[in-house]
Formats: structure tokens, C-alpha cells, sequence
């Protein structure tokens, strides 16, 4: 069964649906922006990664420290502001590899150095697109298969260990 939300969380543990209270911008920017431990989530599906066992809660609070990515289910083709942003920046081919008990890699495009601590676009998070996720199995769990087919995703920089950037 798959539960229809805004935003997705992926932490060492579980996948985490719901929708960010009082989100003012975008994803990307609200995660870059927050300047509190903790980030508040109503409506949320906890999806266990390693039974799929299903918690569902009307509100909970995350750690900023815990998430490793996130995505917002939003329609990208009307976003213009974006489109803008982002039409004829030079990408970078990376795969980046995660701190923690959770083995995940992911593959994907950023802007050159976006994952540098003196990226003067971001702070903490940074936008990898055409993700390639791998390092759990998804099992036949609808939700998890969601990860596979995200046309971005935003990637926590203070939790990554390894860096392949194929342009250096």
C-alpha cells in the first residue's frame, strides 16, 4: 500500500513519509535553512528497511543529523524559478557513500564541489539528480521501490564518508 505524501526521508533505519510542518520554501531549501535539532513531520509512515514493518504516527520529529536523503513529490516541470536555476549549470558525475550502519551509495549529478563545506550555494544539504541508489534491498515494498524512480534527491553532506567525484 502506498501512503500519498509531500516529503521523504531516508535515515540509517527507515524511509519516512509524511509532510513537513510549516514548510515555507522548498525542500532542498527549508533542510539547507533549518537551524533547529530537530525537524517536525505530520502524518508520518515509518517504513522499517530491514522488515518493512509499518509505524504510523500524526507527528514526529526527526533528527537533521539522522537523514541521509530526502526528496519532495512535487510537480519539477512547473517550477520555473528552477527550470532557471538550473538550465545551463554544469554537472559533475559523482557517487557518494554514507557514515553509519546503513551501506547506501548513490550515483548521481551536482554541481562541481556542491559537497564541499565552502559551497557558497549550500550549507548543509545539496540536490544530486538522476539518483542511483544502491546498498539495501527494496524487497516487493512499494514505498522503498519509490527510492529507485526519484528524479533527484537531497543529500545531507555531514553524513557522507566517500566522495568519487569523476571529474577531478
Amino acid at each position: 500500500m502506498i501512503t500519498i505524501v509531500s516529503d521523504l526521508f531516508l535515515t540509517d533505519s527507515f524511509l519516512i513519509k509524511g509532510e513537513v510542518e510549516r514548510k515555507y520554501a522548498r525542500l532542498s531549501t527549508l533542510l539547507d535553512e533549518h537551524r533547529r535539532y530537530f525537524i517536525k513531520i505530520r502524518n508520518a509512515t515509518l517504513v522499517d528497511l530491514n522488515t518493512c514493518d509499518r509505524i504510523q504516527t500524526p507527528l514526529l520529529h526527526v533528527n537533521m543529523d539522522e537523514i541521509l536523503l530526502a526528496h519532495e513529490f512535487l510537480d519539477q516541470a512547473s517550477d520555473l524559478q528552477q527550470q532557471q536555476l538550473f538550465r545551463d549549470q554544469k554537472t559533475n558525475k559523482v557517487r557518494v557513500f554514507f557514515t553509519g550502519h546503513l551501506n547506501v551509495e548513490v550515483g548521481g549529478e551536482c554541481r562541481p564541489g556542491a559537497y564541499e563545506c565552502d559551497d557558497r550555494m549550500t550549507r548543509r544539504f545539496f540536490v544530486l539528480k538522476n539518483p542511483s541508489l544502491r546498498g539495501f534491498n527494496a524487497k516487493e515494498d512499494s514505498d522503498l521501490k519509490l527510492l529507485a524512480k526519484m528524479p533527484y534527491v537531497i543529500v545531507n553532506k555531514t553524513r557522507l564518508s566517500y566522495i568519487y567525484d569523476f571529474n577531478d
